[in-house]
């Protein structure tokens, strides 16, 4: 009896110091884990560029914006970039060229962002390719037509870019699928006296040329346009079975008025980028129907992406019924931003760079691969004003609606 109860406080003895022993060690533990730092938060990528929210630009400028906010909002919900959350900062540079360029350079010295996003419209663009090609940084935007693309710049991306050059590249083609005897024999052409002018109707002459279409009028005229009776009266005068105008919205509609009242109704009407505006339909009505032109963006494209931004921007846009275009291009842009970071694993822009220029990426806009300029292949997407709405001719696979050609007579 002695001897078991012996072992029995012997027993108790150990057991009670067992008990000590992992009590001090786990009040270590909780101590060192009550005193260790908690895991620092990994910092946002920055994003910065600027916009035209105030001034000429603006109405477009904040749709490009919104295409900026919708893609951060998205991107975020994702867990961000590279497991990074992103902050995006866009200062309004007012529509001015000396803004835009001042303000680009303050974002990469002084507020010390990662990356840049691309501004808005040409003019701005171009000059700020300057910038980013200057402090190494890739720039995805609309660039400032081809002119912007040949200078050398290696940093920069037209994805896609708004190219004047190609405006029209789809109707051309278009026309080459029109047997020979149904082709119009002569065109008429004006050109609203600018760069933008200029770029849309660069090789104009020698394309219709080619197409054995005489061109019978080739002129310029200055902005803002007063009147375009004179303009209309030439062409019918000339009978001219194309007419082009290489302009904007308002002295779009005012060709188009003029045109009816003269009656003069050509096989083809071409008009540069205002017929692709919200406004064409709503100041034209039918009369606006049947337009041709360009583009480098739609809503109405078959590619992944495009329908769930226009379900989303018609939920949190009434009325409107589908994203706009400068909304899709902002988007876009950023989009194809996002590839580059993601397929490098890098914020070092060389490495983003090189990425982009080496493998083939799709986006909303379409499945790209970047040459040395930094320009996707030719983007030759056509569109015709029909019953109100902007459609897509040209190229096949993306066509929304066959080409009515010849155009109807005013009011049919």
């Amino acid at each position: 009896m002695k001897r078991t109860a012996f072992y029995r406080s012997r027993w108790l003895v150990l057991t009670f110091s067992i008990i000590c022993i992992m009590s001090i060690l786990l009040a270590g533990c909780a101590q060192q884990a009550a005193t260790k730092p908690a895991e620092t938060p990994k910092t946002p990528i920055k994003i910065g560029g600027t916009l035209p929210l105030t001034g000429i630009y603006a109405d477009t400028g904040k749709e490009v914006y919104g295409g900026y906010q919708h893609w951060l909002e998205v991107v975020n919900a994702s867990g961000g970039m590279l497991g990074r959350k992103v902050e995006l900062t866009i200062y309004d540079d007012a529509s001015d060229v000396k803004n835009a360029v001042t303000l680009l350079e303050k974002l990469i010295t002084v507020d010390k962002v990662d990356l840049l996003a691309g501004g808005y419209p040409g003019t701005c663009a171009s000059a700020q390719m300057s910038v980013a090609e200057q402090y190494k940084k890739v720039y995805v935007s609309m660039g400032g037509h081809m002119t912007s693309f040949t200078k050398g710049y290696t940093y920069s991306f037209g994805a896609p870019p708004l190219m004047g050059e190609w405006w029209f590249e789809g109707i051309y083609r278009w026309l080459g699928t029109v047997p020979q005897a149904e082709r119009p024999k002569s065109v008429a052409i004006f050109t609203m006296n600018n760069p933008i002018g200029a770029a849309l109707l660069a090789d104009a002459v020698e394309r219709f040329k080619s197409l054995g279409i005489e061109v019978v009028i080739n002129e310029k005229y200055d902005l803002p346009l007063a009147s375009a009776d004179s303009i209309v009266a030439k062409a019918k005068a000339a009978n001219a079975e194309v007419f082009v105008s290489g302009g904007l919205l308002p002295d779009g509609v005012l060709t188009v008025k003029a045109c009816k009242t003269q009656g003069y109704n050509p096989k083809l009407y071409l008009h540069g980028i205002g017929s692709i505006t919200r406004g064409w339909v709503a100041q034209l009505g039918s009369d606006g129907n049947y337009i041709c032109s360009g583009n480098s963006m739609s809503y109405r494209l078959p590619y992944p992406g495009v329908d769930e931004l226009n379900k989303w921007y018609a939920a949190n846009n009434p009325p409107a019924s589908n994203a706009p275009d400068y909304f899709l291009f902002g988007y876009c842009w950023m989009q194809v931003l996002q590839k580059g970071v993601e397929g490098s694993q890098s914020l070092d822009d060389t490495k983003i760079r090189d990425w982009l220029k080496s493998h083939e990426i799709s986006v909303i806009g379409g499945k790209w691969t970047f040459d040395s300029r930094g320009l996707p292949p030719t983007i030759d997407f056509a569109t015709q004003i029909i019953d109100g709405k902007v459609e897509l001719i040209w190229p096949p696979d993306v066509r929304t609606h066959a080409p009515v050609y010849p155009k109807p007579a005013w009011g049919k």
